[in-house]
């Protein structure tokens, strides 16, 4: 085991960050310690580079963020009962604090004291983290490197999907970042009848249409509301999963959702939101719901088992692979809006099965 390790740290309290060589962290009697394989960028960490005002008031430099990931455990503590070294893994990088009501009632995903690691903590861009064993989860062999990495976010568009009935539905997605577009992948393999993608940008918009959504609209051409009425016959769709946080894709949310339809809210605001709360929920009878993080466990077991059975097809929204060293060309091309999900080697190279699908299915991204 050597000594240190190439780690992406924020420094200082300002825009940017450095790749150094950093002292390999210590695990303590109930941490294991992971060698990464592949990280991803989510957007947090773009709010992190980019030091705006939410991170100065939640990121205390120096940090090492990061906190989508897999990778192998090479390290336990000696008090480490359920994994063992050469372990595949990801984990729950959501720290719960297992005291408060939320936690001893089953909704460790509200903790009130949650702690992130790779915000709070240092996290995955780095050659090893180290993770409390409470939060690793084990990872079938069947389920890509590519696709591990990513468990974070799929979990979100998971615990959106299935936080009430799916199947049979008429199902619109406002906002199609990564987690809308894995919501469409989702939303199509539990069963959605028809799923319509609404999205300003034009790179999301092609692959969402890749991602097999049946109708991709653009918001600031397409007449949202009446094509979506067409659609369904005058009624509205059945489900919203409202991922943008635009306070004009929530108002087309309300605005779209049928009479006794449902609204689950996962895209954060920063704007005030006008709703008429008469007209747009309690006269239509509606379901809104607010959807934080993924379920522990119960989202990390349904999403496993849809990978495991080959039902998901994410390959469309992985746009970019690069060595970790290079993270602030990976920060550019998100910036762009030209790239969803990055991927990152520590090590600077691909891993084998990088473009392969779980289930050993060829995967390939297919040429612009």
């Amino acid at each position: 085991m050597p000594n240190s390790m190439l780690a992406v740290v924020k420094p200082q309290a300002k825009p940017g960050v450095e790749i150094r060589d950093v002292t390999i962290p210590e695990i303590g009697v109930s941490d294991v310690l992971v060698k990464v394989k592949v990280a991803s960028i989510c957007g947090t960490d773009l709010h992190i580079y980019n030091w705006d005002r939410w991170a100065q008031g939640r990121i205390h430099p120096p940090l090492i963020p990061g906190h989508e990931f897999c990778g192998e455990i090479v390290s336990c503590g000696r008090e480490v009962m359920t994994v063992k070294e050469g372990d595949f893994v990801s984990a729950e990088m959501h720290v719960a604090c297992g005291k408060c009501l939320q936690c001893r009632t089953g909704e460790a995903h509200i903790c009130q004291f949650v702690k992130i690691i790779g915000v709070d903590a240092d996290g995955a861009f780095a050659e090893y983290v180290r993770i409390p064993e409470a939060n690793i989860w084990k990872l079938d062999a069947a389920i890509s490197a590519d696709y591990a990495s990513i468990l974070d976010p799929l979990g979100n568009a998971v615990h959106t999907v299935l936080a009430g009935e799916i199947a049979g539905r008429t199902v619109a997605i406002t906002g199609c970042g990564p987690i809308g577009l894995f919501s469409i992948a989702v939303a199509r393999a539990v069963g959605a009848s028809q799923i319509i993608a609404i999205e300003v940008n034009q790179h999301r918009r092609r692959i969402a249409q890749e991602m097999k959504a049946d109708l991709v609209l653009d918001p600031t051409r397409d007449e949202v509301r009446k094509i979506v009425a067409e659609r369904t016959s005058g009624a509205g769709v059945d489900v919203v999963l409202e991922m943008a946080g635009q306070p004009d894709a929530i108002r087309t949310a309300f605005d779209i959702v049928r009479r006794g339809g449902r609204i689950s809210l996962l895209g954060l605001t920063s704007k005030p939101v006008a709703l008429n709360f008469s007209e747009d929920i309690i006269f239509k009878g509606i379901t809104v719901q607010g959807i934080n993080g993924r379920r522990m466990y119960q989202t990390w077991y349904q999403m496993t088992a849809l990978l495991k059975a080959g039902k998901l097809e994410l390959h469309p929204v992985i746009t970019d692979r690069m060595a970790m060293a290079d993270f602030s060309k990976g920060m550019d091309r998100l910036t762009s809006g030209e790239a969803s999900k990055i991927l990152l080697y520590p090590d600077g190279t691909k891993v084998s099965d990088s473009r392969r699908e779980p289930g050993g299915r060829d995967s390939r991204v297919p040429p612009d």
